[in-house]
């Protein structure tokens, strides 16, 4: 019998690793300049924690999430996003009490038992952030400057869409006059907007059936029906976007899939991705908090698939950083074999990247391998080396060639990685 991985999953191989730890890396920068800490939470939780917070009327909750009930009779859910289990972490630590702003962000792998399609897995990876605490618009803008500098930093060209949901004030209203317009075209719309009319009517808006689409083109506006308090909160974050030269498109058909939003939702769109455009969204949700069991805590965020990004830096042909060792060790014969092996420990143990062959190769061999690895020196030691206690260090870049004693081999080769990545 032969094993494969499980359908809607992936084996990331060394050589895909390269760019997953790049993208990840990049996160991690942006990150550390606004001030933003890692966050781990486990990969299951309370099932309730997801339908309390998500809302049992997505897609999420009613189609995709793993559920499952352990030896000891509570039902567990491996979690489908990261934002609810975000914010139990917070309510569970009383990090509210601690900080007026918390500022967070994560990477790591979701689950959902979707069908699979381009760029979405049953298990993939998510990175996002939330700013906890502040109803400010100049967190949502935060938000949203942090996202498009990551794609900007990748190379990812993308599209901001926005829109304001409202709030439970002034969303009743609008969802009111919603259902009275879609009763009126009940029969045009799809068994499933048809049924959501009643349950969650906002959620017609972002079907992606052509029906439905054509169904609601007149559909009301919700940026018609917003208060006085939401409007004013969507105009200044747009004023905010405009100042700082983020582009964006107003949509009110925007509405994103979770029910915990209120007020600003945004979504990036790349034209890379083809009909499943949607890099990655997110927006504020001033009721999650309460929601979970905590005090009333505003809070805004977002997120994005990591392999949706990779997908789209493919495409335009990025350019991932070398990972080459800086050094390759050439044994011509056991002794230097010997000698090299040891001597690789070393350098690497100064922080020097330092590969050697294992296989007894030819010296032909061996520099075959180390043009192949991509390696900028070789070492090159022999008998008469020894002997001498001289290496012979060829550059392959420039096709030169110097001795250096072997006392100062580690010097010489902590000074250059110090020179490849820029230091002094």
């Amino acid at each position: 019998m032969t094993f494969k991985s499980v359908k809607g999953t992936k084996d990331l191989l060394p050589q895909d690793t390269v760019a997953w730890r790049h993208v990840e890396e990049t996160i991690r920068v942006v990150m550390e300049l606004y001030r933003y800490g890692e966050i781990r939470t486990p990969v299951f939780e309370e099932t309730s924690v997801f339908t309390r917070g998500i809302g049992e009327e997505t897609d999420i909750v009613g189609k995709e999430m793993y559920t499952f009930v352990d030896k000891g009779g509570s039902s567990l859910t491996l979690r489908p996003e990261m934002t609810a289990p975000v914010i139990r972490s917070f309510i569970q630590h009383s990090m509210g009490e601690q900080a007026v702003l918390n500022k967070l962000y994560y990477i790591g792998p979701m689950f959902r038992q979707g069908r699979p399609q381009a760029g979405r897995f049953r298990q993939f990876h998510q990175f996002g952030f939330e700013c906890i605490g502040q109803s400010a618009p100049e967190c949502d803008v935060e938000v949203i400057a942090m996202a498009a500098e990551i794609f900007r930093r990748l190379g990812i060209h993308s599209t901001l869409k926005i829109n304001s949901v409202g709030d439970p004030v002034c969303r009743p209203q609008y969802r009111e006059a919603l259902q009275e317009f879609l009763r009126g075209v009940h029969d045009s719309l799809s068994p499933e907007s048809q049924r959501r009319t009643e349950s969650n009517p906002m959620r017609v808006l972002d079907s992606k059936d052509e029906r439905d689409r054509e169904a609601t083109a007149g559909a009301p506006v919700i940026l018609d029906y917003l208060s006085d308090g939401c409007r004013d909160h969507f105009e200044r974050t747009c004023r905010m976007l405009d100042a700082l030269d983020i582009p964006y498109t107003i949509d009110p058909r925007l509405v994103r899939g979770l029910d915990y939003y209120t007020m600003t939702a945004f979504e990036f769109v790349s034209t890379d991705l083809g009909s499943q455009d949607a890099l990655g969204g997110g927006g504020r949700y001033d009721g999650l908090v309460e929601q979970l069991g905590g005090k009333p805590t505003p809070a805004v965020g977002f997120a994005a698939g990591v392999e949706r990004l990779l997908m789209v830096m493919e495409k335009t042909q990025y350019q991932f950083p070398a990972s080459a060792p800086l050094l390759y060790l050439v044994g011509m014969d056991d002794v230097s074999r010997s000698w090299v092996f040891h001597k690789a420990i070393e350098l690497r143990q100064a922080g020097v990247a330092a590969e050697i062959d294992y296989a007894s190769r030819s010296v032909k061999a061996q520099m075959r391998e180390a043009n192949k690895l991509g390696c900028p020196f070789v070492a090159i030691i022999g008998e008469r080396e020894i002997a001498e206690t001289q290496a012979q260090i060829k550059d392959m870049r420039k096709g030169t060639q110097e001795s250096v004693e072997f006392g100062r081999l580690t010097e010489y080769f902590t000074t250059l990685r110090q020179r490849e990545d820029g230091g002094q």
